[in-house]
């Protein structure tokens, strides 16, 4: 499969249709996804008429929009008009039908792209494995016997296994940078702020962001530009006019580049570390940061996401207490039982984070660390070892990437991979650096990310396993 931008052009150029481009992904969705498992429901009736109306565009001698016939798929807590956003889980599942569609989806479309479904996440975005209860687990395409991460690791895995060039998820807490890291391709969560959430099922509104995956930093770059744009009906979402970097991904010159320790060091394995000081090298850090208050902005993140989603799903917790996943069910109770002191703390130590690594930014333009303690683990794994040390698989699977949630920093997930992994000896894994800049400078992760992909370091090669 090509990447998003040639099919566009191809479709541009008349070398094939919108309809040719969807009955190709449908046939190649039909041979492959029983081996991963990354959709819930396809949306083919009206991946057909979207493809029909951009065929017919062409036809009329009108100009395309940038993404145009270029199939894609979404997280399953994207509104779709006419269809019931479940988010991953059962308890939703008798909701009114959505009205209208996620403004992200309404951005898609304007921009030609063709939705071909719902993919599969951790029920409600609480988890990093997408072991799903209901609809099973996602497999890495890099390895069937891995877990995909999560949340969003439906989206992750359906771009890596080639069955998608562009895919939208949500990052709370790592949502998109651990299964973009374990599964081996780029994922963006922009700054907090940055693009509109409506029509999009909270998790934890102080937390929230809508990102995006790709094979190649272009792809990802034109998925974030056709997203872009202001929503003064989220009152999250700043209203900021849409800044492009689709045609600008060139590292400016005089960059200044650090690389995260003490806590980004301390819980990453030997890959995680070395991929980091690939990328170092490749973008000439000048060397080691330390952010003190990494750890206590990760407590941080976990206070509000228990007390915030456990407030979401107070009212069905009472009422279909059985319906609900046992794990997500039993951390949604605990959070409605966090003392409101301690959520006012939380806040408190989010506000002084986000002053922290604003000091970090005057020292450097961009920041460097792991996105992931290691690659990705087997299915049904319930502890990480880390250098002797052993953790809880579904926690700390998030533990470098919840203190950037927390001050809400721009970050793009580049893939790198190790040439072998002792002991024991196994074929390589991805895993995934994340390229961290100062609020709304996406611009300079994904210029970061771009040059590193020019160097040939980090690649996402769709389909492969």
């Amino acid at each position: 499969m090509s990447g998003a931008l040639a099919l566009a052009e191809q479709v541009r150029r008349g070398a094939c249709t919108a309809t040719m481009l969807l009955e190709q992904a449908r046939v190649r969705i039909a041979q492959r996804d029983p081996q991963f498992n990354c959709f819930t429901a396809h949306t083919w009736e009206r991946a057909c008429a979207e493809a029909a109306a951009i065929d017919a565009q062409r036809a009329a001698g009108l100009p395309l929009p940038p993404l145009a016939g270029v199939p894609y798929a979404v997280k399953d807590l994207f509104d779709i008009a006419g269809r019931v956003t479940g988010a991953g889980g059962a308890v939703y599942a008798d909701r009114a039908p959505a009205s209208a569609d996620a403004v992200a989806v309404q951005r898609l479309r304007a921009a030609g792209a063709v939705l071909l479904g719902t993919l599969n996440m951790d029920e409600h975005a609480y988890g990093f494995t997408t072991e799903n209860s209901r609809f099973g687990v996602t497999r890495n395409p890099r390895d069937t016997g891995r877990i995909a991460g999560g949340s969003s690791g439906g989206s992750a895995a359906a771009v890596a296994a080639g069955l998608v060039p562009l895919a939208l998820g949500s990052d709370t807490n790592g949502s998109v940078r651990v299964p973009a890291s374990l599964c081996g391709v780029f994922g963006l969560k922009p700054t907090y702020g940055r693009l509109s959430r409506r029509g999009v099922f909270a998790f934890v509104h102080s937390l929230d962001h809508v990102g995006g995956f790709a094979a190649s930093v272009g792809d990802l770059a034109a998925l974030y530009d056709a997203l872009q744009g202001p929503d003064a009906a989220d009152p999250a979402c700043a209203q900021r006019p849409v800044e492009p970097v689709g045609g600008a991904l060139v590292l400016p010159g005089g960059l200044r580049v650090g690389i995260l320790g003490g806590w980004f060091a301390r819980w990453a394995d030997a890959d995680a570390r070395a991929a980091v000081q690939r990328a170092g090298a490749a973008l000439g850090a000048c060397g080691t940061l330390e952010w003190a208050g990494a750890e206590a902005a990760r407590a941080a993140a976990f206070v509000i996401t228990g007390a915030e989603g456990g407030a979401l799903h107070r009212p069905r917790l009472r009422t279909d207490y059985a319906r609900f996943e046992p794990l997500s069910r039993d951390r949604l109770i605990a959070g409605n039982l966090i003392p409101a002191d301690w959520v006012v703390q939380a806040q408190a130590r989010r506000r002084a984070a986000y002053a922290e690594v604003l000091e970090l930014f005057r020292d450097v333009d961009l920041l460097i660390a792991p996105a992931t303690p290691c690659s990705a683990p087997p299915i049904g794994s319930e502890e990480l070892a880390i250098d002797g040390q052993r953790i809880p698989t579904r926690a700390g699977l998030g533990l470098l990437t919840q203190p950037i949630s927390c001050v809400g920093l721009p970050v793009c997930t580049a893939p790198l991979w190790p040439a072998i992994s002792p002991p024991p000896r196994r074929a390589p894994l991805p895993v995934g650096v994340q390229l961290i800049a100062a609020p709304w400078r996406e611009d300079l992760c994904l210029a970061a990310a771009r040059h590193l992909e020019a160097l040939g370091l980090c690649t996402a090669p769709a389909g492969e396993p």
